[in-house]
Parts: C-alpha cells; structure tokens; sequence
C-alpha cells in the first residue's frame, strides 16, 4: 500500500543544494534543479509506486549537472497533453522541460527507470 503523504525529499533537496553551491551555480539555477528534482521525485512516488526514490547528484567537470530519480517501474514516463487547463496534475513534465536544458528516461538493466534532467551552468 503506498504512503498517502509523499516521503520526505529535504536530504536530496539539501545534497542537490550543497553540491551547487559548492560548485558557485547562480540561486537561479539552484531553484531550478530544485523543483525540477521535486517534479521527478514526487512522479516517482505518486506515478511508479515508489516509497523512497534513489536520487543520484553528479556535477560534471564540464559544468554540467545531472541529476537522476529511479524507481522500480519500467513504465517510462510521457508529458501529457491535456486540453484542459484547470487538470489538477499532469504538468509535471512539462515543467521540467521548461526548468532544465535536457531531460529523458532510461530502463534500467535490473529493472524500473531512471528518470534524469540536465542543466549547464550559465558561461
């Protein structure tokens, strides 16, 4: 039976903030990943059932960051495209779309996906 309330997320969210700020990433950009993070991480409890998502950080010497949510559902996920404005979800995807500069899901080899977004820090 899944959790009514979705799980805590604040030691990803304050990992994925350290690592950025660490890093000297713009606030901007650290609000970004933030939310794109919180879009992914609930879609995995809400969509794929998952209790406790695994979120892995990486900063890229290249000054890129990729940040990845995986569950272990092998349903990879589609934005949708409702017609109707006033849905009450269903926009998560898009939104992360519109946050991050790249964005996919990959099966993974033992089974469920891996849900990831990318974002370059500003040159």
């Amino acid at each position: 039976m899944r959790a009514f309330n979705p799980p805590d997320w604040s030691a990803a969210r304050e990992e994925l903030r350290a690592a950025m700020a660490g890093s000297q990433w713009p606030d901007d950009l650290i609000r970004d990943a933030e939310l794109a993070l919180h879009e992914l991480y609930v879609n995995a409890w809400r969509h794929a059932g998952s209790l406790a998502p695994t979120v892995v950080v990486v900063l890229l010497a290249t000054r890129t960051l990729r940040v990845s949510v995986a569950d272990d559902s092998p349903v990879l996920p589609e934005p949708r495209t409702s017609a109707d404005p006033y849905d009450l979800s269903g926009r998560g995807l898009h939104l992360v779309r519109s946050l991050t500069h790249r964005f996919g899901a990959n099966p993974r080899k033992r089974g469920g996906k891996s849900v990831w977004f990318e974002l370059d820090a500003a040159a």
